[in-house]
């Protein structure tokens, strides 16, 4: 019996030292790192807070390339990544609807911001088809998107004073790159014939971008990929493109090509040749890595594609 209760400490006492070194561990990896963690929905936020924070951080997006916001369902895995980190950036006005409870919970416990929701409520879209919905793809005009960023810069001030001036600096160079990126989004744009400023897409999402640089915008689907659309939804945009001798429309990288492709097999049955002008980054950026896997890269490819198909 002597001998069973000696083996139960040592046991308990080898767990303990396992327990307090792994303790130990952690600490000292937490201390050697130094950045903070910051996790963010989409990757137009993280790569704000990769421009903003730099060596002072350490970004982790959750939806990567080709993944749709509106219909994304948060894994368990995501749920301790959020867990884990020291802030918490996400969109809002309901792009991650199927997230609000997570956040609202989160809240409780570390900073947690809805980046879009700092834009002036009268310069946000509202549904045309629901007065009650906010558009929530803001990043698509980049004046409004320039609030996300100062947002973001505030969020880093206020959990790390001590490098506020880093953080001033580096939210000033970025924007001024995005100011860039505006004047060379509008000569692109002028370069299309005002008859030819229609912007077809599987979804509602660019009606930010046609208000900025005075396109119209028609989307098959809502400002959600979870509306539904049907027969006559097709047919009243096939009626568009043939009345207004539109040559192309665009698929989208984060939605099925199933649905722009109703619509150019419909123009072709009403006699008008109409054609897929190209792939745009509506809700999602590309690879990481590549140009289009930062927010500038995936702007200025999708003006570029715009505009080269349409003029």
């Amino acid at each position: 019996m002597k001998m069973k209760k000696w083996f139960g400490f040592l046991v308990g006492a080898s767990l303990f030292l396992l327990i307090l070194t792994g303790c130990n561990s952690t600490e000292a990896n937490k201390e050697s790192d130094g950045k903070i963690k910051i996790t963010t929905t989409i990757g137009q936020i993280g790569d704000i807070a990769k421009n903003i924070g730099k060596e002072h951080v350490s970004v982790e997006s959750l939806m990567g390339p080709g993944i749709d916001p509106h219909l994304y369902k948060a894994s368990q895995g995501d749920i301790n990544k959020l867990s884990k980190a020291d802030i918490i950036l996400y969109n809002g006005l309901h792009l991650e609807g199927k997230m609000g409870d997570i956040f609202a919970k989160m809240k409780e416990d570390k900073p947690t911001y809805p980046v879009a929701e700092a834009i002036p409520k009268d310069r946000l879209l509202v549904d045309q088809s629901n007065a009650a919905a906010v558009d929530p793809h803001v990043w698509f005009d980049i004046e409004l998107w320039q609030y996300a960023v100062m947002e973001v810069r505030e969020a880093l001030i206020e959990y790390d004073p001590d490098h506020k001036a880093d953080y001033e600096e580096n939210a000033e160079t970025y924007l001024n790159k995005l100011k860039q990126l505006k004047e060379e989004a509008q000569e692109k744009m002028n370069e299309i014939p005002e008859e030819s400023r229609v912007l077809v897409t599987a979804h509602d999402a660019f009606q930010y971008f046609g208000q900025a640089y005075g396109m119209e915008v028609k989307g098959l689907q809502g400002l959600s990929t979870d509306s539904e659309y049907g027969l006559r939804d097709v047919q009243n945009l096939v009626n568009v493109l043939a009345d207004r001798n539109i040559k192309a429309v665009f698929i989208e990288s984060s939605i099925s090509e199933r649905s722009i492709n109703a619509v150019v097999e419909g123009a072709k049955e009403k006699g008008h040749d109409v054609k897929i002008g190209g792939e745009l980054y509506s809700d999602a950026m590309g690879e990481k890595g590549s140009p289009e896997g930062t927010y500038i890269g995936m702007y200025r490819h999708n003006i570029e594609t715009i505009a080269q198909a349409l003029k």
